[in-house]
This record gives structure tokens, sequence and C-alpha cells, in this order.
């Protein structure tokens, strides 16, 4: 064992020893002439294929923001499409809402969601209120597709005394349906 394992080491050394003559031909360019040179390989991140880098992450989103707002849609439309529907009422400040709305889907072989722009935050009564445009797409069951509308309003209760963790938390109070016009 040991014999293989020091042959097999001394074929790679050779191999990584060889002069430009004896490399295989198939690593250089077949167009390459004798006086030209070789091109200059670009830095790093500055060939024609380049992309700027992406924006650095701001750190965590404040689970009091309207970008956490958005995430709990966007939590929602995974939840419909992957038609986990006990899951995403769990979302919504009323399971048994939920469950309603869920009924919209029953002729739907597929739900999606698309979310529009985030919305601004108002307050009332002790709750903060914010609304996201949304569009539900898809198929039905008979192949037709669809796209409708929609708002969905989400809720969530100020830090006060005597308020709960959950109900400090974002979420759905209802979702309202456009209408086309």
């Amino acid at each position: 064992m040991r014999l293989t394992l020091a042959l097999f080491s001394l074929a790679l050394m050779s191999a990584c020893n060889r002069s430009p003559e004896q490399q295989p031909a198939e690593n250089i360019p077949a167009n390459l002439g004798e006086n030209e040179a070789t091109p200059a390989i670009p830095p790093p991140a500055t060939g024609p294929n380049a992309r700027t880098p992406l924006a650095e992450p701001k750190g965590p989103i404040d689970p009091r923001s309207v970008e956490a707002a958005g995430q709990v849609v966007q939590h929602y439309g995974a939840l419909i499409e992957q038609r986990r529907w006990t899951e995403s009422w769990k979302l919504w400040s009323e399971p048994d809402a939920a469950r309603q709305f869920d009924r919209n889907w029953r002729d739907f072989s597929e739900v999606h969601l698309e979310i529009g722009d985030l919305g601004d935050t108002e307050g009332a009564a002790g709750s903060i209120y914010t609304t996201l445009p949304v569009v539900f797409y898809g198929k039905k069951t008979n192949g037709a597709d669809y796209r409708e509308r929609a708002e969905v309003i989400l809720r969530r209760v100020n830090d006060v005394p005597g308020s709960t963790e959950a109900q400090r938390r974002w979420h759905i109070e209802r979702i309202e349906w456009k209408r086309r016009t």
C-alpha cells in the first residue's frame, strides 16, 4: 500500500515539473502563433461579464417595520402556492377568516401571489396598519388562466403595556379584492 502511494505521489510530482514543451497541447490555443503574445487575463470582476456587486445587507429587518409586514405576505404566498393551507391560516389574525378566504382556491390547480410595493403605515386605536397591493394568479382546474388584484391589510399592535408578543407581530387582518375598472 505504501509503495503504491509513493509511486502515485512521484507520478504527480513529475507531471508538475514538465517543461512547457512537454505539457499537453490541449491547453494551448490552436491559433496562437510562435510570435504572438498570450492575451492578458483581466483582473477579477473587470471582464465583459462582470457584474456590479450586490449592496451589502442593511442588517436584520426590524419586526415592527413595513418590510417585516412584506415578509409575512411573502410567506403567505409561498404557503398557499404549496397548498399548505393550515400553516397559512396562522399568519392571519382570525383563522376562521383565513379558512373562508382560502375557499377561493377550491377550483384552482395553481395559485401564486405577486406582491407590489410596500405601503406606508397608519396608526389607529393602539394598532398599526399597512396595505400591500398583490395579484393572485394561477390556473383553474379547467385550465383557464386567472389573474385578480387585491390588497392585503396587515395589522400589529403597538408596543403598549399588556400586549403580547404575538399581538405585536404583523398578521393579515383581511384581504380585499379590487374591482376591475
